[in-house]
């Protein structure tokens, strides 16, 4: 019994032993691995010929940053390295997929052994990374949207391609639709705004100065040639949340958000706008945080160039500013362009950690801009700058990246580390997969059309057609009664002097026959009168002949005083 049990305890020290040992050499593998990829906590970038190691610190990779080099030199397989690293470190990243070959990082890599043998990668393993895919035209990728009014007239009047004067005129839009509380969610509510002020502009220049009718038209025209080329579906809800673009995905990694611009880019303005617009909502809404041990999210801006092409002054101030102070939001941004000259010197002084990928010169002003780049690395005395730049292979860079005193480091020349990711474009099946499967697709994915500018104005303008309608109803009933009354009384005036008429007729004809009457009593009571006193005065005058003589002197006196008075009635 003690014997088995001996055998039980050694046979148990054996599978301890067995085990421990084990799990140091998975341990071991694992940390190597970690170790070749992110060496001691640092992104390995490249390494020479010599074996020595570039590295990238995290604390120091928000100080921003610049890709540059000639066409297919390699500047996409860095940018992919330097994306999977930072996501292997817990840190969301945002890419710009112009070529479309960025959407394999959703399948593990292949057939890069040779550059992995050549540089002496052990543990080097491919994996697949956490990807989001996003359009703003919603065709490959979860629909990506903002409003009229969180893109603003600065950026907006880039992306319309106004003058100054058109621009100010928009400016000044924003302003009405910000006092008169109307929401600019979609280019419909931006062409009623407009619609409106130009019906209206008399009475809003006392306040907003006049606004010319034909900039307000041209304005209109450059909006109809945004929709026509997909800003009808850019510019609605939901609004992208930039908060939805800072998160992790499975064992803790970084979720990489690629935005897919294969058709975006054939607007170069609008790409430039939406990017710039994008920095600028990061800038706006994340807090502030000082300098941390890894950024909180990096953006890759791919084709910088077109960002600064042409972009008038006052812009190019706000660019600045966003890079400078962005950085205390925990935001890193790495531009990849062709040639550092393509990026304004304000803005590439901000960048302290430097990839120079094979530039071409085959022009005096192709060497002269060569020789600029080179004077802008740290001295190696090892080689020279401006000659190896001008040599350097595909996949090769001269690197200088910010040291722990976050000086730049002196240049070194170097291969690029393959990515672990797949090269190349995904298939359509396992993008889409891809695109529906990802969490955020639900939120994203209808369109929904709220009540803003358009509706309200719409209500408005029917409120008033009703209401002048009513009130051209009322004019037009109180003319009517007005009219009816005006008829009204002047039948009343009329009656009132017909009857007057009347009256004083009747009145005329009684005051007539009243004169007659008492002509008729004074005439017979004159000829009692006049008889009686002519017939007295004519007996007086015919008594001396006799009673016949005074009978007939008294009928010849009534006669003859009848035949008088009859003579002064009718004098």
């Amino acid at each position: 019994m003690y014997i088995k049990n001996m055998r039980f305890i050694s046979y148990l020290q054996r599978g301890m032993k067995f085990f421990i040992l084990y799990k140091k050499l998975y341990k071991k593998l694992s940390e190597k691995e970690i170790t070749d990829m992110l060496k001691d906590g640092k992104i390995l970038v490249g390494r020479s010929s010599q074996g020595k190691d570039t590295v990238l610190l995290p604390k120091m990779a928000n100080r921003h940053g610049l890709i540059a080099g000639a066409t297919g030199t390699g500047k996409t397989v860095t940018l992919k390295v330097l994306a999977e690293s930072f996501s292997d470190l817990g840190v969301p990243v945002f890419l710009a997929d112009v070529k479309g070959d960025l959407s394999g990082m959703i399948k593990p890599g292949a057939g890069m052994e040779e550059r992995v043998s050549a540089l002496g990668l052990e543990g080097f393993a491919y994996k697949n990374y956490p990807t989001v895919f996003w359009d703003i035209y919603g065709q490959s990728g979860i629909p990506l949207r903002t409003t009229v009014s969180e893109m603003g007239p600065l950026l907006l009047s880039r992306i319309l391609g106004l003058n100054d004067t058109q621009g100010d005129i928009l400016t000044v839009a924003f302003k009405i639709a910000d006092d008169e509380g109307l929401l600019l969610t979609d280019t419909k509510d931006l062409k009623a705004l407009l619609n409106y002020i130009s019906e209206n502009n008399k009475e809003l220049a006392a306040e907003y100065g006049k606004m010319s009718p034909v900039s307000i038209s041209a304005i209109l025209r450059a909006v109809v040639a945004l929709e026509m080329a997909g800003g009808e579906t850019f510019f609605s809800e939901p609004a992208l949340s930039i908060h939805d673009l800072i998160s992790l995905g499975t064992e803790g990694r970084g979720t990489v958000n690629i935005l897919d611009s294969k058709s975006l880019i054939q607007n170069n303005t609008l790409y430039s706008m939406f990017l710039l617009w994008l920095l600028s909502e990061l800038f706006e809404n994340l807090p502030e945080v000082g300098d941390l041990d890894k950024p909180k999210f990096v953006f890759f801006f791919d084709e910088a160039h077109l960002l600064f092409k042409g972009t008038p002054s006052h812009l190019l101030e706000k660019i600045e500013q966003v890079v400078k102070l962005v950085r205390s939001k925990g935001v890193a941004i790495y531009f990849i362009t062709q040639n550092p000259r393509d990026i304004p010197d304000g803005v590439l002084a901000q960048l302290g950690n430097r990839i120079e990928h094979a530039l071409h010169a085959y022009t005096p002003a192709e060497q002269k801009a060569v020789k600029a780049a080179a004077a802008s690395f740290r001295e190696n005395p090892e080689f020279d700058t401006y000659e190896a730049i001008m040599g350097l292979g595909t996949g090769e860079a001269v690197i200088s990246l910010l040291g722990e005193d976050g000086a730049p480091t002196i240049a070194e020349k170097a291969t690029i580390l393959p990515p672990q990711s797949a090269l190349g474009e995904a298939d359509a099946v396992s993008k889409d997969a891809a695109v529906k499967g990802a969490i955020l697709y639900s939120k994203y994915a209808q369109a929904v059309d709220n009540d803003s500018a358009y509706e309200f104005l719409q209500r408005r303008g029917l409120e008033a057609q009703a209401a002048a309608e009513q009130a051209a109803a009322d004019a037009a009933a109180a003319k009517e009664q007005a009219k009816a009354e005006a008829a009204a009384l002047k039948e009343k005036e009329k009656a009132e002097a017909a009857a007057l008429k009347e009256k004083e007729k009747a009145e005329a004809k009684a005051e007539k026959e009243k004169q007659a009457r008492e002509k008729r009593v004074t005439k017979s009571i004159g000829h009692a009168v006049t008889g009686t006193v002519g017939r007295e005065i004519g007996k007086a005058a015919g008594s001396p002949f006799g009673k016949i003589g005074k009978r007939l002197g008294g009928n010849v006196g009534a006669s003859l005083g009848r035949g008088i008075l009859d003579t002064l009635f009718k004098l």
